[in-house]
């Protein structure tokens, strides 16, 4: 800006300056398709991509979705911040998601299928068996599919099936005779079966869908009967759970119960074969009381999970996957433990170009000290084996206080989260399960030592889920302390989350839904303040999503004081970049690369006296006002330096990021002249060469 103007109000805002949650999220996911045909990525990553955004967009429809016909079945029909009404948005959606599908496919039929046959993997038809691979074929279907299938015929005694969510199905038409309609019956493809078949094939590997096997000998089921038609179909259904935390006596039970009914929510969004009769068609439309705009005709199998499930995981094609990574491991002194090496200064973790195993290493050895009296962690989402759970349940089998909070209402691992929750109460642990009205988001572990000069407390902090498994994929950050500071504030923490006692104020941390948007706001308004002063003003962060109003509103604000402000936001972003006098500073990218970028980062520059903090917690309405989370400060010099540089290093990324044009769509990063940086694979090559101390 040539002249500092007036800072932009919020009074001044309207929603010009807004782009809808729903639209942009859907851009995301277009990026994330685009590496699914990108050059620079190997076949079978392609087919990972490809299978990330078709379950992508089965949250979405089940969730978000979901919600916005909530919305309009209770007459709701006030606009959104971008000022779209309920209507408008799921007619934008179905559009965008249309094309998106198209492309999903062409992928399919361009890229992928072409890639593996030259691989030598093919994927069969019934038109193209061998009369070995038909009469292998044969056999299979009587042993092993015949036994399982449940056709199930629709008349006047027999009422139209529950089809249960996701599920794969057969839709059959089957003939009256002249004059009549015909009737319906279905088949849902046995989730029991692999959904993959593999086929007798001396010169490669041939595959054949669970799917087309069945619907090659349908007569079989409806014999007697002429089949006019059969397709395939899918139908995705309203999973998003209904709690009412204020009546539930027992929030465990509560959703235990809730999620019996995910399966049979409303119908959102029918998937059906594209050579399916229209009568078909209808007969399911009217059936789920679906409008017209909610069936996709699908040019390919439906459900695209398999690529994932069973190519990708298909042995000997290790040269068409990315490189083996393997993290950078913790390097500890001779005879130092990692309590030893915390007390000394704070470390700081990377992953996954650091291990996460000294994550696990803190839990495991805090279970096994004598000298450990208690153990304090909030859990959200852990894997399927938690090595981190087992060493909780370890220290409560040996007596030692474990307390753990564990999130019931983490979307979709409700049911994990429960097994692991009985788990622990079985081994002696204190086990709570959230707490009614919010979600418990933040991730930190507090452990209470008893040493020579008495009660010492360190703690964990990260931007992370504690999980093992997807710290291998995600980029998040960790912070062990010994701080006194940060012990004190993380007892305090776990006593408001335990007990009756308000939080007091802390002195190093900030927590949802207390203090944290408070704490940003005044954060963003001292560097609009700089600005205005003539000071150094700057704000670079990275977050997953970018969606509250009010802290776009206040973004703004700095950037029509002119504050710089960099933004790398992966998913979602409702703010409007480039905007003349309104958001002109501003500039938004995205990285979708082999790892998932996942970790909050916010520096500001504080005229010259840089804070840098890392959070749980992204700029949306959910984690500033719903959840409870935490933002904590990096302090020591040499680890905020670290912090600042990787900002850096991600933002002269020109492979894998994405800029953000005003009008809501993305372009990459293209800068003639430079040499092709991706930063992703220049961390993996710093980590491979350094050794963490």
């Amino acid at each position: 800006m040539s002249e500092v103007q007036k800072p932009l109000e919020a009074a001044d805002l309207n929603p010009e300056h807004y782009i809808n949650r729903e639209l942009s999220w859907l851009e995301f996911n277009q990026r994330v398709l685009e590496e699914s045909f990108s050059p620079e990525n190997p076949l079978f990553e392609k087919i990972k991509f490809l299978s990330i955004v078709a379950s992508n967009l089965d949250e979405f429809f089940m969730i978000r979705v979901a919600s916005i016909w909530d919305q309009i079945d209770a007459g709701y029909d006030r606009p959104d911040a971008a000022g779209m009404t309920p209507r408008q948005q799921i007619a934008a959606i179905t559009a965008r998601v249309r094309v998106m599908v198209r492309r999903m496919y062409e992928v399919l039929h361009k890229e992928i299928l072409p890639g593996l046959q030259a691989a030598g993997v093919r994927l069969a038809d019934e038109k193209s068996l061998t009369k070995e691979q038909e009469a292998f074929l044969d056999e299979y279907f009587k042993a092993d599919i015949y036994p399982v299938l449940t056709p199930m015929a629709v008349d006047a005694a027999r009422p139209f099936p529950l089809i249960l969510n996701r599920s794969l199905n057969l839709g059959v038409l089957i003939d009256e005779g002249e004059g009549e309609e015909p009737s319906f019956g279905t088949v849902q493809v046995p989730s029991g079966l692999s959904r993959v078949v593999r086929l007798p094939d001396k010169d490669g590997v041939s595959l054949i869908l669970l799917e087309q096997v069945i619907s090659k000998y349908i007569g079989r089921l409806f014999s007697g009967r002429k089949i006019l038609s059969c397709s395939a179909y899918r139908i995705t259904r309203n999973a998003d759970l209904t709690i009412d935390e204020e009546d539930a006596e027992d929030l465990l039970q509560e959703i235990e119960k809730q999620l019996k009914q995910r399966r049979w929510g409303a119908a959102v969004r029918l998937e059906i074969d594209h050579r399916a009769d229209a009568r078909l068609v209808k007969v399911l439309e009217d059936a789920l009381e679906l409008e017209g705009g909610d069936a996709y005709s699908i040019h390919g199998p439906i459900n695209l999970d398999f690529l994932m499930q069973h190519i990708y995981q298909l042995p000997g094609f290790e040269a068409l996957k990315y490189k083996p990574y393997f993290p950078r491991a913790l390097v500890l002194e001779d005879c130092e433990n990692l309590f030893e090496r915390i007390k000394r200064s704070d470390l700081m973790l990377y992953h996954p170009y650091d291990s996460f195993e000294p994550v696990v290493r803190f839990v495991r050895q805090a279970a096994r000290d004598r000298n450990v009296l208690a153990i304090k962690q909030t859990l959200y989402r852990v894997s399927g084996q938690s090595p981190i759970i087992q060493a909780l349940a370890e220290a409560a089998d040996a007596g030692k206080q474990v307390t753990v909070l564990l999130e019931l209402k983490a979307r979709f691992d409700e049911e994990n989260n429960i097994h692991w929750g009985k788990r622990l109460e079985r081994a002696g642990a204190h086990v709570i399960y959230g707490m009614a009205g919010l979600k418990t988001h933040s991730k930190i572990t507090l452990v209470v030592r008893a040493e020579d000069r008495g009660i010492r407390r360190y703690v964990h902090l990260a931007t992370g889920n504690y999980n093992d498994v997807t710290a291998n994929i995600y980029t998040d950050h960790g912070l062990f302390t010994a701080n006194e500071a940060f012990g004190s504030d993380a007892s305090d923490f776990f006593n408001m989350l335990t007990g009756f006692s308000e939080l007091p104020k802390l002195s190093k941390l900030v927590s949802a839904p207390r203090d944290l948007r408070a704490r940003f706001m005044e954060l963003i308004e001292r560097e609009t303040e700089n600005a205005l002063a003539g000071k150094r003003a700057d704000i670079f962060a990275k977050m997953n999503a970018l969606v509250d109003e009010g802290i776009i509103s206040q973004l703004y604000r700095a950037s029509s004081a002119g504050v710089r402000i960099r933004l790398i936001v992966r998913g979602i972003c409702c703010l409007r970049p480039g905007l003349p006098g309104v958001s002109e500073n501003i500039t938004v990218r995205s990285i979708v690369g082999r790892f998932l970028e996942h970790s909050r980062v916010f520096l500001f520059a504080n005229d010259g006296q840089p804070e840098v903090y890392l959070s749980s917690a992204d700029w949306m309405p959910r984690n500033l006002d719903r959840r409870v989370e935490l933002l904590f400060p990096v302090e020591q010099p040499a680890l905020a330096k670290q912090l600042k540089e990787l900002l850096k290093l991600q933002w002269r990324d020109n492979v894998k990021a994405s800029e953000l044009h005003s009008d809501g769509h993305y372009t990459r990063v293209t800068r003639p002249g430079e040499s092709r940086l991706d930063a992703q694979e220049v961390l993996m090559q710093m980590f491979r060469q350094g050794a963490s101390e």
